[in-house]
C-alpha cells in the first residue's frame, strides 16, 4: 500500500461490499499522510455517484481516514458551525490511483452542538442480507459505532475544534 504525498490532490473512491464503485470525490488535498493516517481537505469538489449523477460539495471539509478504524470522518465547515458526517466502512487503502474504502451503509451525523444521529440502519440491514455481509463484519461495525460515539462524546481527534482549526488553516495555506 502506498502513501500519498502531502500537498498533492487525490481522489477518494468508496465501494460497496460487492466490489462495485459507489462514489468518487474528484479532488482532495492531502494535508497529512503516514502509513496509518490520511487527513485531507476539499471545497466544492465534484462527486460522481455510481449511476453517473454528479454534484458538487457545498462547503470546505476536512477528511480523516485511518488504517485501523472502520469509520472515516468528514468535518464540514459551515457558517453556523462544524457538522460531521461519519461513514462506517473498511479501513482505507491507497494504491496511487486513489484512497479507497468499502462503505458499509451506516452513517453518523454529528451537529455543531455534538448531538448525533445514527443513519441508514434500514439500508445496512438490506445490504447485509443481499450482499451477504459476514457476521465478523457486522460485529466489527457495531464495535466501531460504539468507538465512534465515544470519540464524539470525548471530543477526540477530529471532533475537537482545535483539530479542525489546525487542519483547515493548513488547507487554506495550500489554496493561497
Amino acid at each position: 500500500m502506498g502513501i500519498p504525498v502531502e500537498g498533492e490532490d487525490i481522489q477518494i473512491h468508496s465501494y460497496k461490499h460487492n466490489g462495485k464503485l459507489h462514489r468518487v470525490w474528484e479532488e482532495t488535498k492531502v494535508l497529512k499522510a503516514t502509513k496509518h493516517l490520511v487527513i485531507g481537505g476539499n471545497d466544492r469538489t465534484l462527486v460522481t455517484e455510481s449511476d453517473g449523477r454528479t454534484w458538487i460539495t457545498r462547503e470546505p471539509a476536512i477528511c480523516y481516514f485511518h488504517t485501523d478504524l472502520w469509520f472515516n470522518i468528514i468535518a464540514m465547515i459551515r457558517e453556523d458551525g462544524i457538522y460531521y458526517y461519519c461513514n462506517l466502512g473498511s479501513p482505507y487503502v491507497y494504491d496511487n490511483e486513489a484512497l479507497k474504502y468499502i462503505d458499509y451503509d451506516l452513517d453518523v451525523k454529528v451537529f455543531p452542538d455534538m448531538t448525533y444521529t445514527l443513519l441508514d440502519e434500514d439500508e445496512y440491514e438490506f445490504h447485509k442480507l443481499h450482499m451477504g455481509y459476514p457476521d465478523v463484519i457486522d460485529h466489527i461495525l457495531k464495535r466501531n459505532v460504539d468507538k465512534l460515539v465515544r470519540w464524539i462524546r470525548q471530543r477526540k481527534g477530529p471532533f475537537s475544534h482545535d483539530f479542525i482549526d489546525t487542519w483547515y488553516d493548513r488547507y487554506l495555506m495550500y489554496r493561497s
